[in-house]
């Protein structure tokens, strides 16, 4: 990889500005000074040091947002702003959002440009838990919380998976779902005849939304947290699902 190209993908600065600091001797690989910024480096073997301080590649990343409302999940879009301009200040232009949250939910959402864990995050197959705080129009019945957890038909093939309903408040609920379906918390609660009037999501594969973050704001996941959502989207579905069902 180019010099100047490696020191922008680790939002050093912009290219040209990363280009005239490497001509004017700021930059050095493995202790040498190099002032050619199409000079080779290997990511991840040479050592990188920008006016002292060492300038370490990660060929991934990824960050916790918490979604406000009225933003699209959607690296672009022609009537509304998405989530990825809110991170346009880290100056990658490879995020996208894993899965999405409809225009008017908030919440945890995780950008990346890692594809792999993406698509293993959201494959059905996994079942990654999902956590959402929902407000409903009116306090849900115990039948009616029997109903979700058991199943609900959403006029799909299939009745939904199992869910869990943890009751916080008189019309607050927590909901865990293992599935990603268009719309699927608002469907699940009208068929139990119901309706969503506020919407956040707080955890996604383990990892919980930073009560810190308002909305709009976000911050690279943690080493740990990361570690977290990798045994996520590598953890076997069928003894989730049998584990999930057995603590319903």
């Amino acid at each position: 990889m180019r010099l100047d190209r490696y020191l922008c993908e680790m939002n050093t600065g912009s290219r040209s500005q990363v280009r005239e600091w490497i001509k004017k001797g700021l930059v050095s690989v493995n202790g040498q000074v190099i002032t050619n910024a199409n000079h080779k480096i290997a990511e991840g073997a040479d050592n990188v040091v920008f006016q002292g301080k060492e300038i370490t590649y990660r060929k991934y990343v990824c960050y916790m947002l918490n979604k406000p409302r009225g933003v699209v999940s959607a690296t672009q879009d022609n009537t509304a702003d998405t989530v990825v301009e809110l991170l346009a200040a880290e100056g990658r232009k490879d995020l996208f959002p894993v899965g999405r949250l409809d225009k008017d939910t908030e919440g945890l959402l995780l950008l990346t440009n890692d594809g792999d864990l993406a698509h293993r995050l959201l494959s059905p197959k996994r079942h990654v838990d999902k956590t959402y705080r929902v407000t409903v129009e009116h306090p849900l019945l115990e039948a009616d919380i029997r109903q979700l957890e058991q199943g609900v038909d959403i006029g799909e093939d299939r009745l939904t998976l199992p869910a869990k309903v943890e009751a916080m408040a008189e019309n607050v609920i927590h909901l865990t779902i293992q599935e990603g379906k268009y719309h699927q918390v608002k469907r699940m609660l009208q068929a139990v005849g119901n309706r969503v009037t506020a919407l956040e999501r707080i955890r996604f594969g383990g990892i919980r939304l930073d009560e810190g973050l308002a909305p709009g704001a976000y911050r690279p996941l943690t080493p740990q947290e990361e570690e977290c959502l990798r045994k996520a989207a590598d953890s076997d579905a069928h003894s989730k699902e049998k584990h999930f069902s057995n603590t319903l």
